[in-house]
């Protein structure tokens, strides 16, 4: 009979669990971008997941509000789980921004949450990993947020990758052009939903949302069909732009020209005018990326300027400019372009348990091993070589090293190469030597 006291085992809808082999491409991942941010002089901060209510409605917009989850804590305190890293940022630096000093340049990996439909490679509970500059207004500070997004996904190994840029000003001098300045907001929103849901529903909705004519949503949308090169894109829209607009396309022609004398390919960046991102709290440069080989996965690295996000905390100004990698929507994309190893351990190396009486010996090689800098993991128990070796195999141990009572007596070892490799005897005083020199190779 079924015990009526079991639970059956099961994740909610939008969440998952990480097997291993899962979880350690998701580090990889994280430890690059972390190597990429330190590398630019980011520093860790961390923030709470849990805030008031206040502090996080209203920041993103009706639709993220929407998305938050909210409850009323045990203290009768009405809080919210992060909807992203952002919103605390500008928190956490208007409360500590005389003891951070300016400008500030942060990195944070932390989890969000968002009450939104599950979708491919997007789910309710997800990572972000996120780099700011605090505290500046130069235009060095978005180029070398596009600089940072570049390298990590160069780092990663993507060859075939495009950094699409375009500035809310630019965007608000067009809106003026064509009499809709004064419904902004709702015209931004509109437009960030145009790869999701298409140029039909995004026009019924700027006609619904913003007010727009017929004609006017009609504008709207063959000037968002405007993408390519900087340097050519700008020409076609720059004539009769507004102070703000004209400011906006100066921007991007620095960041361009930054770019450019950085090394980033020509062909990586492009001017994108259907770029808005939905985020209420933008106000300059917005960043996407896009995988030139799954383009309907979405961007997988998002960000843009944010001026005035950190006003309704302080009367100090401290704008900023930063995006967020998109760990779990990257790591689906790693997975189907064949970038993600499908290994089930961190260690490299293999050690069996032969001889059961030579337990002490056993782990004091792998002590040693790892003293040398190896990853070393040693079986506990002295079953038969084939299941042991079969054990490593599974989970993708590059190496197995096997000493029976002979090898102990003649200080060698059996390296098998549990890759395909050439298997060979070697000195055990060679071992770790032999082992570091073939890794640096691969």
């Amino acid at each position: 009979m079924a015990d009526s006291r079991r639970i059956e085992p099961r994740t909610l809808k939008g969440f998952r669990d990480y097997l291993p082999s899962a979880m350690l491409a998701r580090e990889h991942v994280v430890d690059t971008a972390r190597s990429v941010y330190r590398s630019f002089g980011f520093v860790p901060i961390d923030t709470p997941a849990l805030e008031y209510a206040e502090i996080l409605l209203g920041k993103g917009g009706s639709e993220t509000d929407k998305q938050l989850f909210r409850f009323e804590d045990h203290g009768g305190r009405d809080v919210g789980l992060r909807f992203d890293l952002t919103i605390p940022l500008a928190r956490f630096v208007a409360q500590h921004s005389s003891e951070l000093g300016m400008p500030f340049k942060r990195y944070h990996v932390g989890t969000v949450w968002r009450g939104e439909k599950p979708q491919r490679g997007r789910y309710r509970e997800f990572l972000q990993c996120d780099f700011d500059t605090i505290g500046t207004m130069s235009a060095l500070a978005d180029a070398e947020t596009a600089l940072v997004i570049h390298e990590v996904l160069a780092r990663l190994g993507f060859e075939r990758f495009t950094l699409r840029l375009n500035h809310r000003g630019l965007l608000n001098g067009l809106l003026e052009g064509v009499g809709l300045a004064e419904s902004a907001g709702a015209v931004l929103r509109a437009l960030d939903k145009l790869s999701k849901v298409g140029p039909d529903v995004v026009s019924a909705e700027l006609m619904s949302e913003a007010g727009a004519s017929a004609s006017q949503a009609e504008a709207i949308l063959e000037t968002s069909r405007l993408r390519g090169p900087v340097a050519e894109i700008l020409p076609r829209v720059e004539a009769g732009l507004s102070v703000p607009g004209a400011a906006g396309a100066a921007a991007l022609a620095d960041i361009d020209a930054y770019l450019a004398a950085a090394g980033v390919p020509t062909s990586r960046v492009v001017l994108d005018l259907s770029i808005a991102r939905g985020l209420d709290y933008y106000t300059g440069t917005v960043f996407e990326t896009f995988l030139d080989d799954l383009p309907a996965i979405g961007s997988v690295c998002s960000g843009g300027r944010y001026d005035d996000l950190a006003s309704v905390y302080t009367k100090e100004t401290l704008p900023g400019v930063g995006a967020s990698l998109g760990v779990d929507r990257l790591l689906a994309a790693m997975e189907e372009l064949g970038l993600v190893s499908q290994r089930g351990t961190a260690a490299d190396v293999f050690l069996p348990l032969f001889v059961a009486e030579r337990a002490g010996d056993y782990l004091a090689l792998a002590s040693q091993l790892r003293g040398a800098g190896l990853s070393v993991e040693l079986y506990p128990d002295p079953r038969k070589l084939g299941v042991q070796l079969r054990y490593a195999d599974r989970r993708g141990h590059r190496f197995a090293i096997v000493i029976g009572d002979n090898e102990w007596s003649a200080g060698t070892c059996q390296v098998k190469d549990l890759t395909g490799g050439e298997d060979r005897v070697l000195p055990r005083v060679e071992l770790a030597v032999a082992l570091l020199r073939t890794l640096t190779r691969s």
